[in-house]
């Protein structure tokens, strides 16, 4: 087809890495010399109002890396279109800051571009206000590069005068004219003005290699690969179409074939390089272990994104440890039924485990067995006491793809699996022995019996597989808290953080009976849940309640049914007894219309989890949503509002729906739990409430969420807070001030909340203080 080449634009691209170091370099650039700087501003119709905007804008930021001063650098403008027009010669304003209140002042005019008229008025009168010719003089052209005239000679002349010119386009320019325009070499002195970052530092990278000071210590001029891109309109044939033509006979007419255009847009991208301005950051050290990546913030900040199990300080230590002391044993599927590829997924997630867990005072001993119609024992327990030499035996694990036996390998394992010897013979060895079962195929022979065999033997089994083989696992460990289920490959090693809570779990007390907590349930009482399943979730929350004591000093339950509109059913002071907040449950009512989980978070955060309503400062909070995954659309900003004021959202979704909109809700996969249908909800129970409970453990932060009504401001002192209020007084800013009295704030101790007495006084009570065991 005849292509016809019509209009094009250029931008210059470079990766995400590159253009963070330019950026983060501009804020360390001082252009520092005796120089005269000259705008020449494109101020015609063909440039428009807005890209005249962005071009002041690119002049101005150019200026921050400009040390303006009378002896230094010196600033002029001049505004062309049809005619040149001197906004302001070089010796009128003499600081940066002079100089960039007047380029903001300056108004666009509007006409042709005579681009070749303006170069001619500065050959004529040359920089208006500057100095003699000994100072340096640099010619900065920020146009679009459509003159209606020829720059060529012109352009020549202005160079001739040692006149250093560089070209910026803006909006869509014409690239050839600003390479014309520009000087030598061209790569160095042409730029686009769209991204003034990277603009302004090439322009000073090339100023340094001639006129300006010397680089920030550490920084350096280098080119890197970039690309320019071209987008052009252009007209293609589309082909002959039959159309009618005139004939030499009267009153006739006859068919032909036709040419038919059309108008299309080509990207078409060139290779280049570009030079700039790069300076040390923090992440250049490589500062982030265990696999991290670290992102920079500015020049001397950054922060680590760690992998699961990962983050015990910023540079992605292990955050998990097997403190509790165990013998434990991974019994890994090598069957034809995982598949080599799934093999080896399972020796990179025990791999991953073990760096996330082990330390040299680990008190755990570790082993793995594999099986297919075989079992094998490659790593006995406690054989290993450091990851390294651990990992390098993980290593030589072969793939054997055999039929796949699990009964059989859960037998084995139980009478063979914890041959451990003692050090001492009258030493015990009366470590809890656990077996994690690894795998992704259905057994091929019965695991019921066998996996009660090795319960009966003392030994506590853990399952992990797919989804595929949930209801095998919930039979093989006889508990659906001790199943372990991921929905796809990569989420295996999300699953790190679980794995190691159900090891450590094995004589640990349930519930969280003696730690301090405020929590708050969001129940989905719409139609799409509909009310034998919302009877279902009531009682969810009813048996929930057993786990906690409830009481003003340990745990405070709020309880919130949604449709389209929330509903407090009792808030967070309501009930003191355990048992009176068993009848408030059993009032719940159904409602029954559309859901909007968002409208509930947001209640939840203005209504419920507030000091009026009860809240206690220096207490964990939690608000658990209780859904089918209707009505999550609102819910992300709500949810990430109570995340940021100290309050954990956790999401427990039964049925199938949109996994990625709920992560938004729940902020990470940690406090997600995903659940098949209503009737395996019970079974979850103990999970949800470990995880609330280990969250009832953490820091708290006696100012999140605020504590301080009316508008009170929140000031954190040793050992406690105060409210700082304004018009209002007490200790939350809870009373008006009468007229002639003066605010008052108060400071009050960690854990402690407020009650109103007969008599009017206000007493504060301490909850107790508890310790992670």
């Amino acid at each position: 087809p005849t292509v016809l080449l019509v209009l094009g634009m250029q931008k210059i691209h470079a990766d995400q890495e590159m253009i963070g170091k330019i950026s983060a370099a501009g804020q360390l650039m001082q252009c520092s010399a005796s120089l005269d700087v000259l705008f020449l501003l494109d101020g015609s119709y063909s440039i428009g109002k807005g890209s005249f905007e962005r071009s002041k804008h690119f002049a101005g930021k150019l200026c921050d890396a400009l040390d303006i001063r009378p002896d230094r650098v010196r600033v002029g403008m001049i505004q062309f279109s049809s005619t040149p027009h001197l906004e302001f010669p070089l010796d009128s304003y003499l600081t940066k800051q002079e100089v960039k209140d007047r380029i903001k002042r300056i108004v666009f005019r509007g006409g042709s571009t005579e681009t070749g008229r303006a170069l001619k008025y500065i050959l004529r009168k040359g920089f208006p206000g500057g100095r003699n010719s000994s100072v340096p003089e640099v010619l900065i052209i920020i146009s679009d590069g459509k003159s209606q005239g020829s720059t060529t000679v012109p352009a020549v002349q202005v160079k001739e005068r040692h006149i250093t010119v560089f070209a910026v386009g803006i909006k869509f320019p014409r690239w050839e004219e600003l390479q014309v325009l520009a000087s030598e070499p061209t790569d160095q002195h042409v730029f686009f003005a769209g991204d003034a970052d990277d603009a302004a530092n090439g322009l000073y990278s090339t100023l340094t290699s001639s006129v300006c000071s010397a680089t920030a210590p550490g920084c350096k001029v280098e080119s890197h690969p970039c690309e320019r891109r071209t987008l052009e309109t252009v007209k293609e044939l589309a082909g002959n179409y039959v159309c009618w033509k005139g004939s030499k006979q009267p009153n006739a007419v006859r068919a032909s074939l036709c040419p038919f255009y059309r108008w299309k847009r080509v990207l078409i991208k060139h290779p280049s390089r570009c030079f700039r301005t790069v300076c040390p950051e923090p992440c250049d050290s490589q500062p982030c272990q265990n696999g991290g990546t670290c992102v920079p913030e500015g020049l001397d900040k950054y922060h680590c994104l760690c992998p699961v199990g990962y983050g015990g300080d910023i540079h992605c230590a292990p955050k998990l440890s097997l403190e509790c002391g165990v013998d434990l044993l991974f019994l890994m599927d090598s069957s034809a039924g995982v598949t080599l590829e799934g093999f080896l997924r399972y020796k990179a997630f025990l791999k991953r485990f073990l760096q996330a867990v082990m330390g040299q005072d680990s008190p755990m001993n570790v082993g793995v067995a594999q099986y297919d119609n075989n079992v094998r024992i490659p790593i006995e327990v406690g054989q290993h006491k450091d990851a390294f030499s651990f990992m390098k035996s993980i290593d030589a694990l072969n793939f054997s793809g055999g039929g796949t036996l699990t009964g059989r390998a859960l037998r084995y394992v139980a009478q063979h699996g914890f041959r451990s010897t003692p050090v001492f013979a009258d030493v015990q060895d009366d470590l809890p022995r656990v077996v994690v079962l690894l795998t992704d195929s259905k057994s091929q022979d019965p695991v019921a019996e066998a996996a009660k065999y090795v319960r009966r033997r003392g030994l506590f089994l853990i399952g992990v597989g797919s989804s595929f083989v949930r209801a095998e696992l919930a039979e093989v460990t006889g508990n659906p808290k001790q199943t372990i289920v991921y929905s796809d490959p990569q989420n295996l090693f999300n699953r790190i953080p679980e794995l190691q809570r159900r090891i450590c779990s094995v004589d640990s007390p349930e519930g969280c009976q003696a730690q301090s907590l405020d929590l708050a349930f969001a129940v989905d009482a719409s139609a799409g849940v509909g009310l034998e399943n919302f009877l279902r979730l009531r009682d969810f929350v009813r048996s929930s309640h057993l786990h906690f004591s409830i009481n003003r000093d340990v745990t405070q339950i709020a309880l919130v049914v949604y449709g389209s509109q929330p509903h407090t059913v009792f808030a967070l002071d309501t009930h003191t007894s355990n048992s009176a907040l068993l009848r408030a449950i059993d009032q719940a009512p159904f409602l029954g219309d559309l859901a909007s989980a968002g409208s509930a978070l947001l209640h939840i955060y203005g209504d419920v989890m507030t000091v009026q309503k009860g809240a206690r400062p220096g207490v964990n909070k939690v608000v658990v949503v209780l859904t089918n995954g209707g009505g999550m659309e609102d819910a992300a900003a709500p949810a990430q509002q109570l995340r940021d004021n100290g309050i954990l959202v956790f999401v427990v979704v039964i049925g199938d729906t949109q996994r990625d909109k709920l992560l938004r809700v729940a902020g990470s996969p940690n406090y997600l739990v995903h659940i098949s249908s209503y009737e395996d909800l019970q079974y979850y129970q103990d999970l949800i409430i470990e995880r609330i409970c280990e969250e009832a453990k953490s820091p708290v932060n006696l100012c999140k969420p605020n504590p301080c009504m009316n508008q009170g401001v929140c000031i954190l002192g040793p050992g406690g807070y105060r409210c700082e209020c304004r018009g209002w007084e007490g200790p939350h800013c809870e009373s008006r001030v009468l007229r002639g009295d003066s605010p008052r704030s108060a400071v009050l101790p960690p854990h402690s909340h407020v009650q109103q007495s007969s008599t009017g006084l206000r007493h504060f009570s301490r909850a107790p203080r508890h310790t992670k065991r």
